[in-house]
Parts: C-alpha cells; structure tokens; sequence
C-alpha cells in the first residue's frame, strides 16, 4: 500500500524513500528486484517479499535514501 509519494506500508513495515539522497546504486533492486521495481510505478511493492527480508535490503542502500520504521498496532479501548 502506498501513503504517499516517498513512503510505502505493508501493514507491519513503512519504508521511506529520500530521493534527493539517492545515489542510484540500484542495490535495492539488484538484490530484491520483487520489491523495488524500476520499471513499475508505485516503484516499491513492499507485498513482494516478507518484511524482514525487506528490511534487510533497506540496511544496505548506500545513501541512506531508503529507511524502515515497524508498525504499531493501535489498539481500541472499548
């Protein structure tokens, strides 16, 4: 699911793309290219693989153009 333009969500997982830090590497997408997709708009599909995996992509990207955060549940009082 997308939020906004830059930021991305799962459920458990938003993941936020900087894009004037992008140094297009392309690391995010040779090393998960189910994920982050360069030729398909919205570019990053966070249903493409499990969050840890995604996650771990998101460490590695060089310019620290792509960052995570974990969801949390938000809970009703009844």
């Amino acid at each position: 699911m997308k939020l906004s333009d830059n930021e991305f969500t799962n459920g458990e997982i938003t993941v936020t793309y900087e894009p004037k830090k992008c140094i297009h590497s392309e690391n995010c997408a040779r090393g998960l290219s189910d994920v982050f997709r360069t030729s398909v708009i919205p570019w990053i599909h966070l249903d493409g693989a499990d969050s840890s995996i995604v996650v771990e992509q998101v460490k590695k990207c060089p310019s620290g153009a792509l960052s995570y955060c974990y969801n949390k549940e938000l809970a009703t009082v009844k």
